[in-house]
């Protein structure tokens, strides 16, 4: 899917609502940041409520070119949006027919990130978008960002915020937050989050000079890489995923892998990913190792 001069796209999944265009937006302002061009795609999944009308006739033919003539003005209108926020910006289209987790999947494959809206509105409409957004992040081979709202600045100065817990996951984590706060001339928070044991341990202080030793080690060399981001760095005890999510609060973004060094064989997304996604007050991104 890259492009002639071998640039990877950022994929953005666009909503048949108008007026859910937070995700387009950040895709759109991400790609204007990193001078790469912008894939509009839009799934075409089984018919619902929300595309039927009043001259739509009941058989599979005509409700198929009904849907094909929607989901044609969705994307010229997103593309219109694109072009009137970000001019320069570099827009291609994709209509596909199937379920939007797996046709996004597939876009990722060449893409340089996913991006992805999420609302947090109902049980229903967290369900649904749950529906994408847990196998898009277990399975796509490049970060993907769900944004359920925009990026906020109520803390001067601006900052990102990335999870640390050891992981290959967690380093690559520590990658993208870099380059992203670089992007943004933004400052970094590296959260190691300590979570004791229900039997606890014979030394505490023990334990946490561990962490501090992984967290160091982890974002070691990053600086040299990124001269102008200022890093702060810390341990925090208590749960992961409650951690994360205050410290997102205030955030333009928070970072995460995939999986942790917690995480079990089988499992789809590890825990606090899964976690963060449902609760952070901010664009997540999540990064594969």
């Amino acid at each position: 899917m890259a492009g002639a001069d071998g640039r990877r796209p950022i994929v953005v999944g666009v909503d048949p609502d108008p007026l859910k265009r937070l995700a387009l937006a950040w895709a759109a302002d991400e790609a204007d940041r990193r001078r790469l061009p912008l894939r509009l795609v839009h799934a075409q999944g089984v018919p619902t409520g929300g595309y039927r009308s009043g001259e739509t006739r009941p058989s599979w033919e005509e409700w198929n070119q009904a849907l094909h003539e929607l989901g044609d003005q969705v994307l010229k209108e997103a593309v219109a949006f694109v072009r009137s926020r970000h001019p320069e910006v570099e827009v291609s289209t994709l209509l596909a027919e199937g379920e939007p987790a797996w046709v996004l999947r597939q876009e990722a494959r060449g893409a340089a990130l996913v991006v992805v809206g999420s609302w947090h509105l109902s049980r229903r409409r967290e369900m649904s978008s749950s529906s994408v957004i847990l196998p898009l992040t277990a399975h796509a081979p490049c970060p993907v960002a769900v944004v359920p709202e925009p990026e906020h600045v109520s803390q001067q100065p601006a900052y990102f915020v990335v999870g640390v817990d050891g992981s290959p996951h967690a380093a690559a984590a520590v990658d993208v937050a870099f380059e992203e706060a670089a992007l943004r001339g933004a400052h970094l928070r590296a959260l190691y989050v300590w979570h004791p044991p229900l039997l606890g341990v014979l030394d505490e202080d023990a334990a946490v000079q561990e962490c501090r030793r992984v967290l160091s080690e982890t974002v070691a060399g990053r600086t040299a890489a990124y001269p102008d981001v200022e890093l702060h760095h810390e341990v925090v005890r208590g749960h992961p995923v409650q951690v994360l999510a205050e410290a997102s609060e205030h955030a333009l973004g928070l970072v995460v892998g995939t999986r942790g060094r917690g995480g079990f064989t089988g499992m789809l997304l590890g825990s606090v990913s899964q976690g963060v996604l449902h609760h952070a007050g901010c664009p997540v991104i999540t990064v594969p190792a």
